[in-house]
């Protein structure tokens, strides 16, 4: 672990100015029980381990403010807070998984916690999910915004400190998100300037190696008044905003719309609320995004495909939401199922690795200092995709024909274009003149179709054809053995990003 700064809207490396990417996940705390969940199921190190497994370098940690806050809540021990609850299954999976902890008290066993994800290098958000124990979020529930029931600011400011000053020489705790997701009918934009900033300031005073992250409005969908008038804090370089975005943000829009408008409305939505602080100078992480990981859900499907594509082309951080395969209770009902979990219920599996590895294409950091990416070149004005230190172009050959490699490359058959209102579809014409866009056939073979779904047609899914032209800093390369390695690896390469961003 290192200590994190930013340069302008990257996320770096404090001593080598290295670019940072957080590819991160959210392992829930917060509920009821006030454990990170899981722990009936698996050995905390197995968990932690699986992180890494699976290609995060990252978690947000959840945390209710009144562990930090409430030394009766914090002294009670794991098990009691089970017993509490009626959680007598949990007690005994607790018990076989991980006895060292059961007996601890709340607040040690969420730093014993944070001390196994220590151990296996992974990076820690500690996230103030909410003040009172309990599933998040609704308009009503008296945690949304300050002076609400159970959201006094003078506490949570005092909660802050505690937090930033115990995780003081934790080397893995990077980061401090100071609250997820403020709404409710209180929320104004007067009282964020206000309480932000000094929550900002109290992280900063009792911790400065932390980076401080700040939440938006709406459900952390609006960040639309920072255009105008930037945060005032008394530090620099250690700032970054965050953003939530699921398929159900915004209802059944890419279910009963068509998915080249939505995608292109809703990137535009986004840009305007959010995505215009990359341009500004601020770091932006998705910090909640996810999908229903069974992969029969049309909305959310649509939703990432136009997601992944976005948050390649920023090269935005993010958290996928979530870790989490059941919760101990969650609203009453004892072993939900988490069905936007990586893992399965009994967090013994993978629930979707196909899903997973989509998503995998995003841990690459494209752009910033020092980062790496795949070396392709775009040229603007010829509109060819071409191999860098190379002679190779991209080339549509025939209608449902793999493309290919090509070395002449000023006809027409080797200019792409990004068309449609998402433009997500690159297109290219035949030597007879058919417009066609790159597709992925049913053997994951990159081939030339008939362009689709480019009407207002809602019941026509253009995933297969979407891809994105990404900028990447990385310098090519080339030897000897480059020509068999770039045919070998072409079509592996854009298939497993086929869906969110071809890199270039």
């Amino acid at each position: 672990p290192v200590v994190l700064s930013t340069e302008s809207r990257w996320i770096v490396d404090e001593s080598s100015g290295r670019r940072v990417k957080l590819v991160c996940v959210n392992w829930p705390s917060h509920l009821d029980a006030v454990v990170a969940e899981g722990l009936s199921k698996q050995p905390v190190d197995e968990i932690s381990q699986e992180i890494i497994n699976m290609g995060f370098n990252c978690v947000r940690l959840t945390w209710p403010l009144f562990l930090f806050t409430n030394d009766t809540l914090a002294s009670l021990t794991v098990r009691q807070s089970f017993t509490n609850l009626g959680l007598s299954e949990s007690v005994a999976g607790f018990q076989t998984n991980n006895p060292s902890i059961i007996d601890l008290s709340l607040i040690d066993a969420y730093q014993e916690v944070v001390a196994s994800l220590g151990r296996k290098k992974v990076m820690i958000i500690l996230d103030n999910h909410t003040s009172k124990p309990g599933w998040c979020c609704s308009n009503s529930d008296g945690n949304g915004f300050f002076g609400d029931e159970y959201f006094n600011p003078q506490l949570w400011l005092k909660g802050l400190t505690r937090v930033a000053t115990t995780f003081n020489n934790t080397k893995n705790v990077v980061a401090m998100s100071l609250r997820n997701e403020l709404r409710g009918r209180r929320q104004n934009v007067n009282d964020w300037y206000r309480y932000m900033q000094k929550g900002a300031e109290a992280v900063h005073a009792a911790n400065p190696n932390l980076l401080v992250i700040l939440s938006g409005l709406k459900f952390d969908r609006d960040l639309s008044f920072l255009l105008k008038r930037p945060v005032s804090l008394s530090f620099s370089n250690k700032l970054v905003f965050e953003l939530h975005w699921y398929g159900f943000s915004d209802g059944l829009a890419w279910q009963s719309g068509n998915p080249n408008q939505v995608c292109g409305r809703l990137v535009g939505e986004t840009t305007k609320k959010a995505g215009f602080l990359l341009d500004q100078g601020y770091p932006l992480l998705l910090s909640e995004f996810g999908v229903d990981m069974r992969g029969s859900n049309v909305n959310d499907n649509r939703f990432l495909n136009c997601f992944m594509g976005w948050a390649a082309e920023q090269d935005v951080d993010w958290a996928l939401w979530a870790l989490t395969g059941s919760y101990y209770i969650r609203e009453g009902v004892v072993g939900l199922d988490e069905t936007y979990g990586v893992y399965n219920w009994n967090w013994g599996e993978i629930r979707n690795q196909t899903t997973l590895q989509k998503i995998s294409a995003l841990q690459y950091p494209f752009r910033g200092p020092c980062s790496e990416a795949e070396a392709w070149s775009y040229s603007t004005p010829q509109k060819t995709l071409t191999i860098v230190g190379t002679y190779f172009c991209l080339e549509a050959d025939e209608l449902g024909q793999p493309a290919k490699l090509g070395i002449f490359c000023s006809d027409a058959t080797t200019k792409w274009e990004a068309i449609s209102e998402s433009k997500n579809h690159l297109s290219s014409k035949l030597g007879d003149g058919t417009k066609v866009c790159l597709d992925i056939d049913s053997d994951n073979n990159i081939v030339t179709n008939n362009c689709k779904c480019l009407n207002r047609n809602s019941k026509c899914d253009p995933g297969s054809q979407w891809f994105k032209i990404i900028d990447s800093t990385r310098s090519a390369t080339t030897d000897n053995n480059l020509l068999h390695r770039v045919i070998g690896s072409i079509v592996k390469l854009i298939a497993k990003i086929f869906l969110g961003s071809f890199s270039l």
